[in-house]
């Protein structure tokens, strides 16, 4: 300290909390910035990503790489050897409509491969925790039972009792008509089927694409075959039929692939077709879950009975938003540190206890004071330049009332003889700097007393009772 007085302000000098830096005994130089990941990168479930999370398909893709093969290498032999022919000798409208199909097809099977077909996100470990708590309440099982409690609940759907399952992976109970996807493994909101031609899932916000594709694929492959074989026979009643083979050997190819997955197309595009008309699903269908005649005890619950209404809903109603958000990015988790309770002031400990402190001095002390241990009277300057500071909240220097009288001592303090049977310390035998206490004022020992003295300029009286404030001064 500044020998000679200058005022109670210059007599204390303070090292303030930094309050830019995340730790105050970390430079912020040294800081590394960390880059935002997005939630796809840590997606639980065996997919794979491109274009930063925009394209979402399954594992297994080499199928989808060979539906690409066929579509594209069939399409373009046909329209390099066959739609010159076809355009002169017939019409100009047969390239046309080929490549409005062709352009039709690819888009449905892009959009069918490449997008979210309905996958439900899984529980964090909290919901998690809570749902098996309820499902234990709930069936009333304790911590020494063999038998794990059922994993089953009952909703009522248009009369029909629908059972919604529990999924341990995803630890979460399937909404109705929802299943989950070995090969993905992930949980697909009206999951209909895995379909590894397209490489991806076919599920609720997928499905119509997927039927589309299956449609309009049925109708090119058709077109296809059908002028082929036009083309063939027009140039073999001008050549004959070896000659016409010889003059576009790309059409035997063509003819070959066209007439061999035909069957399996059209075919497939019926059954899904029958599917849409009574509003079920591959997966419902297999399992035999559903009967359309309306007099049986499990009919149809989801069905509009109407083929019409049926198809609508399919077909045109609105397409749900994806529930996974797997391009938004991950929250970092941030603890709140709790307030210390063992009366040991943490350096920095949170925000708030940081922006407070950074105008108020930087206290070095024992436990400090509690809500009973009021500052002592007769301390005119104690509240202007230096202040105790709380725990967890930081007082303000001008927040410390100037008690004057010894009459407001003896009634925040109590006496002796009001504690029978306790020892008290006599200011003799608690040394403190003079003239902060009053010779008859006794104090209790279970109280801790902080006491500032500015008049000793040359010490801070560092053999006085413990719980006298250090302060760090020059």
């Amino acid at each position: 300290m500044t020998p000679g007085g200058g005022g109670p302000m210059k007599d204390c000098e303070y090292s303030q909390i930094s309050t830019h830096s995340s730790s105050p005994m970390e430079s912020p130089h040294k800081k590394k910035k960390i880059a935002a990941r997005r939630k796809w990168e840590v997606f639980p479930g065996r997919n794979k990503f491109f274009c930063n999370g925009r394209i979402m398909m399954a594992r297994q893709t080499g199928v989808f790489y060979l539906t690409l093969v066929l579509i594209l290498v069939t399409s373009g032999l046909f329209f390099a050897f066959d739609c010159p022919y076809l355009a002169v000798k017939i019409t100009p409208a047969i390239p046309v409509v080929g490549g409005i199909l062709f352009f039709f097809v690819m888009g449905t099977l892009l959009r069918t491969s490449f997008s979210d077909p309905g996958v439900l996100p899984r529980a964090t470990p909290d919901e998690a925790a809570d749902l098996e708590r309820q499902i234990d309440i709930a069936n009333g099982t304790s911590s020494g039972g063999y038998r794990p409690p059922p994993r089953t609940r009952e909703v009522i759907i248009n009369g029909q009792t629908v059972k919604l399952k529990y999924c341990f992976t995803c630890k979460i109970f399937r909404p109705p008509r929802a299943s989950h996807c070995s090969l993905c493994d992930n949980c697909v909101e009206r999951f209909d089927h895995h379909c590894p031609w397209v490489g991806n899932c076919v599920g609720k916000r997928n499905y119509r694409f997927f039927y589309m594709f299956i449609l309009s694929l049925s109708f090119l492959t058709v077109f296809i075959f059908a002028f082929v074989i036009t083309h063939v026979i027009l140039r073999s009643q001008q050549t004959g039929f070896l000659n016409a083979l010889k003059d576009s050997p790309a059409s035997v190819l063509e003819a070959v692939v066209c007439f061999f997955s035909v069957w399996s197309i059209v075919g497939l595009s019926g059954f899904h077709t029958y599917l849409i008309s009574s509003n079920q699903t591959t997966n419902e269908d297999i399992k035999g879950s559903w009967s359309n005649k309306r007099g049986k005890e499990n009919y149809n619950p989801y069905s509009y009975g109407n083929i019409i209404t049926n198809c609508c809903a399919a077909l045109c109603g609105p397409i749900s938003p994806s529930l996974i958000d797997r391009r938004g990015f991950i929250q970092p988790d941030t603890p709140q540190p709790a307030a210390p309770t063992n009366g040991i002031t943490m350096y920095g400990a949170t925000q708030s206890q940081s922006n407070m402190a950074a105008a108020t001095p930087l206290l070095q002390s024992e436990p400090s004071l509690t809500s009973e241990e009021l500052p002592l009277p007769g301390k005119t300057t104690l509240g202007t330049p230096c202040a105790t500071l709380s725990l967890g909240q930081p007082t303000p220097p001008s927040s410390m009332p100037n008690l004057t009288s010894e009459t407001v001592l003896t009634d925040m303090i109590p006496l002796k003889e009001e504690h029978d049977g306790h020892q008290f310390l006599t200011p003799e035998e608690a040394p403190s700097p003079p003239g902060m206490l009053s010779t008859g004022s006794p104090i209790t020992h279970s109280h801790t007393l902080h006491v500032l003295s500015l008049a000793s300029q040359d010490s801070l009286h560092e053999d006085s009772v413990r719980g006298l404030v250090k302060l760090s001064s020059v």
